[in-house]
């Protein structure tokens, strides 16, 4: 990870809102023959005694699955969307261009769960992602045949959170005047774009 206090939050509370507000993630580690793995899965957040906890599901016997279990050091990784950060748009245009963007790395401890813990996460994902209690894809609603076939071929797991990384990289060590040039020329692009001019004018330069 890109390391510098130019590009990284004055607070803690910061990253921990980044981290719920994108909650589908990658889940690094190696296998056996020291070979890099990595799991694309949405997770949910707990925070208990001044500790975070990541929970979700894995398919049984992938690779990475595998790994996990041989190997519990994993690191998760969070993203948001990025842009392109054209040269051009400065008030000096011959120097190079970049690229803006949020992450935030954690690395942990990934431990696998029994089958009522991987029955609570089940029943937590579906319901902070359909927001509705009422939904017919809520856990609670489904059969009990249905949710125990189906939990036959995945395992839960909870991951404890052991240290975290982050880099907001969002223009901090531009001019007001090239910071502004930029936001403009953002907002002016894509879904992706517009979500950085976004993040840009929440923040105040360096």
């Amino acid at each position: 990870m890109y390391k510098t206090s130019l590009f990284q939050s004055n607070t803690e509370a910061a990253v921990i809102e980044f981290i719920k507000a994108h909650p589908f993630i990658h889940i690094c580690g190696v296998d056996e023959q020291q070979m890099p793995v990595v799991a694309q899965v949405p997770i949910i957040v707990v925070e208990k005694n001044n500790q975070l906890f990541f929970k979700g599901h894995f398919m049984r016997k992938q690779n990475h699955t595998i790994a996990f279990e041989q190997n519990p050091n994993v690191l998760a990784v969070f993203t948001s969307p990025s842009a392109y950060i054209s040269a051009s748009w400065y008030t000096t245009k011959n120097v190079a261009s970049t690229w803006n963007y949020q992450s935030v790395h954690c690395k942990g401890i990934i431990r696998f769960t029994n089958d009522d813990e991987l029955h609570t996460i089940l029943t937590q994902l579906t319901h902070q992602f359909e927001q509705n209690e009422q939904s017919e894809a809520a856990v609670k609603n489904m059969t009990p045949e249905y949710i125990a076939a189906n939990m036959k071929a995945i395992v839960g797991f909870e991951m404890e959170v052991t240290q975290i990384d982050h880099v907001f990289k969002l223009s901090q060590n531009k001019t007001e005047i090239d910071r502004k040039n930029i936001i403009e020329a953002l907002k002016k692009g894509n879904a992706s774009e517009q979500y950085i001019a976004n993040e840009m004018e929440k923040i105040k330069p360096i």
